[in-house]
This record gives C-alpha cells, sequence and structure tokens, in this order.
C-alpha cells in the first residue's frame, strides 16, 4: 500500500476528489485550509491581507499499481494550471485497521 499526500490550492478540491474517484480511490482524509509555500513554483498560500488565498491537503491510501495513474491525472492537471503549485508525494504504508 502507498500514501499519496497531495497539497492544492483550496479552489481546486472538487477536482481533486473526482481525480480520485475516476481512479477508484475510494477513501481519503482532507485537510482545509493549510497554509504553505511551494520549494519551486507556485503563489504563496498564506491566508494573509497580501496573499489571501489558501491551501488544502488530502491523504489517500492505495494499493500501489493505482498510484503511477492518480499521479499522471495530477500531473497532467498541474501543467494545465502551472501556478497552482500543486504537489504530490508518495511513502509506502506498512500496515492498518
Amino acid at each position: 500500500m502507498k500514501a499519496i499526500f497531495i497539497a492544492y490550492d483550496q479552489a481546486h478540491y472538487d477536482r481533486i476528489v473526482e481525480m480520485l474517484e475516476r481512479s477508484n480511490c475510494r477513501g481519503f482524509t482532507s485537510w482545509d485550509q493549510v497554509k504553505g509555500r511551494g520549494s519551486e513554483t507556485g503563489e504563496p498560500h498564506y491566508g494573509s491581507h497580501a496573499w489571501p488565498s489558501l491551501a488544502g491537503a488530502i491523504m489517500t491510501i492505495v494499493e500501489d499499481h493505482r498510484v503511477a495513474t492518480v499521479l499522471e491525472k495530477l500531473r497532467e492537471f498541474n501543467n494545465e494550471r502551472p501556478k497552482l503549485g500543486l504537489r504530490a508525494f508518495v511513502w509506502t504504508v506498512e500496515d492498518g485497521i
């Protein structure tokens, strides 16, 4: 199993969830109003007067064979909107209940 952590502009929550559903990734946990700044591109998301936008984050745990499909869909979405600052990270999950 793999965990995929996705950070994105909060305006795109519905699109990210839709992508997960189309990739047969049913379960996820999301966080609203996440603040941060990307290490490469994208605008800061601080929720402040100067930088009013906020980010969101989703974590989903998926079977190994689903990872490539999810990342490809996210990559395509990010390429369409380079200022979005979408990022996704994957790591191995050992066990759970």
